[in-house]
């Protein structure tokens, strides 16, 4: 059976998505009508249904993604050129809403081998931490890294150096120089074997800013602390900085008011010479290290998933093949008990009426919409927007508004009711599917979804991106084969087959499910934990898309 060329996403949409390059001037038919567009249609990218006229509507995934602005004709491309950023307007809950939950007989009884923390989360990963509080003590940070990482046997593989040695060596003798795959450093065997690696997470924040800026960070530091990836802390602090220990531990307390994992906080100002302090934070952290080391892995219910939804780099396919497999996955998990985390705020434009039905309460979904507006406020006062959200590359591949690109975003949620409301740094503790405020951007987006508690992250990505996170294995699916095939050093799991027409959304989110099972026990390493992609950037409360 030959693949379809082209696809209406929604029965109501005015437009149809190129699968495929179309040829100017070349026949289409679909559903029985012809279309013939005047110029090429690239794949990923959209053309007209009908003669669109300016003031139009453009409807797509069912709902408004833009506004035309110069006459298109029935086939014609749309464009940044003709088309502008239009979206639907929301307000209070209507409706009670009812999801029909998928079954999930063949799932009910799986289990992950995870880390059994006391509080009763368990983790996938087995790691320690090491963070400054203030950007003061990144140095002293990265000299217990130097200390740490490769006596312990967690040293990164000196490849690249390894190389350049070797190409000093052919400019001095005229050697033939090896090939970059004989160069790969044997990493050294691990001392704590039932610990995946000791995290040093240096940053840029802690003073100056906003006094809010260092609340919001020590809030992310404690969910990076309570995480279930993680054993303990290790904490530096200068002394006199806005980010004070005691704002730290203060967080902690509100996600574990019984601290029961261990915190050794060390303040330079009281320590003296830094030497001091650096020697009593190595013998601290060994210690530490030593009682990680004692849990090993054993089962756990799928219910202790903590899923991350987050797309990045993404292309016309996103909202047709990745981003809905893994709200398939979103809705298993929250049909099994477990968490899923849905955010990027700014790329939720124009789909919020749909969330907000969703809310199981009232409550919870006038909590979205103050943060919807208030996020909107701050963009509009720097003299910004969601509408400038789209990256060129997003436009470059397809979407060409930011509704366009929040209507495929979306779709990663699934169908489950949202169980609850976050605002950034909250912890996620409700079973279901959250919404979580954070930026689109990539890291800062990760970063805040893994200091929510995500043990687990599912990344689509139309255009490719390395991005991984310091404690939580994300993994990486592309939504078109040529993708996978390109860059198959960065991608997990390639979904293009739902491009081709060859499987289906739900065959594909079992699939990908399977695969979370098997990161989740530590039987596979994602391409990111593979590469060493330890991204971390703060969210700093003030207008990033």
């Amino acid at each position: 059976m030959a693949a379809e060329k082209v696809l209406r996403v929604d029965p109501k949409d005015n437009v149809l998505v190129a699968l495929t390059q179309l040829p100017a001037g070349e026949a289409i038919t679909f559903d029985g009508e012809q279309y013939v567009p005047p110029s090429e249609i690239p794949a990923k990218q959209k053309f007209a249904m009908r003669d669109f006229a300016i003031g139009d509507e453009i409807i797509m995934y069912g709902g408004i993604v833009g506004l035309v602005r110069q006459p298109i004709p029935r086939g014609g491309l749309l464009s940044t050129r003709n088309v502008q950023h239009d979206a639907s307007g929301f307000g209070p809950k209507t409706g009670n809403y009812v999801w029909h939950a998928p079954g999930i007989s063949a799932w009910a009884s799986r289990t992950f081998d995870g880390y059994h923390r006391a509080d009763g989360q368990v983790g996938t990963r087995n790691y320690w931490l090491v963070i400054p509080l203030v950007f003061c003590e990144n140095r002293n940070v990265e000299a217990l890294r130097d200390a740490f990482e490769e006596e312990l046997g967690y040293g990164r593989p000196k490849l690249y150096r390894r190389q350049v040695r070797q190409l000093i060596e052919q400019l001095h003798q005229g050697s033939k120089v090896a090939q970059q795959d004989d160069l790969a450093a044997r990493q050294q065997e691990r001392i704590f074997p039932h610990v995946d690696g000791v995290r040093f997470l240096v940053h840029e924040g802690g003073c100056g800013g906003t006094r809010q800026d260092s609340k919001a960070l020590c809030g992310l530091l404690a969910g990076y602390i309570h995480h279930p990836n993680v054993a303990g802390a290790t904490v530096l602090s200068l002394g006199c900085q806005n980010a004070q220990p005691a704002i730290l531990m203060d967080a902690l307390r509100e996600r574990d008011p019984a601290l029961r994992k261990p915190v050794f906080m060390f303040e330079q100002q009281k320590s003296g010479l830094e030497s001091a302090m650096l020697s009593d934070a190595i013998r601290a952290t060994f210690d530490g290290l030593i009682e990680a080391n004692r849990l090993t892995r054993k089962p756990a219910p799928l219910s202790k998933l903590t899923i991350g939804l987050k797309c990045g780099g993404s292309d016309g396919f996103s909202g047709i093949s990745a981003n809905p497999a893994i709200g398939h996955v979103s809705d298993l998990v929250a049909a099994l008990g477990g968490k899923s985390i849905l955010s990027e705020f700014p790329e939720l434009c124009g789909v919020e009426q749909s969330l907000i039905n969703r809310c199981v309460d009232a409550s919870q979904a006038d909590r979205f919409i103050q943060l919807m507006r208030d996020y909107a406020a701050r963009a509009k006062a720097v003299h910004s927007g969601f509408e400038m959200n789209p990256s060129p590359g997003n436009i470059k591949d397809g979407l060409i508004t930011d509704a366009m690109k929040s209507a495929g975003a979306a779709r990663k949620g699934g169908t489950s009711p949202v169980c609850a409301v976050l605002d950034y740094p909250e912890y996620d503790t409700t079973p279901g599917l959250a919404l979580l405020c954070t930026p689109g951007n990539d890291v800062e987006c990760v970063t805040a979804q893994v200091g929510a508690g995500a043990n687990v992250v599912l990344f689509t990505t139309g255009l490719g991106t390395p991005t991984g996170n310091p404690i939580t294995p994300v993994i990486k699916l592309s939504t078109n084969t040529s993708l996978a095939e390109r860059m198959s050093d960065i991608i997990d799991i390639d979904t293009g087959a739902v491009i081709r027409g060859e499987t289906t959304i739900e065959k594909v989110g079992e699939s990908i499910l399977e695969s979370i099972i098997d990161v989740a026990s530590g039987k596979v390493q994602t391409k990111a934990e593979q590469l060493n992609q330890n991204d971390f950037i703060p969210w700093k409360r003030g207008v990033s898309l």
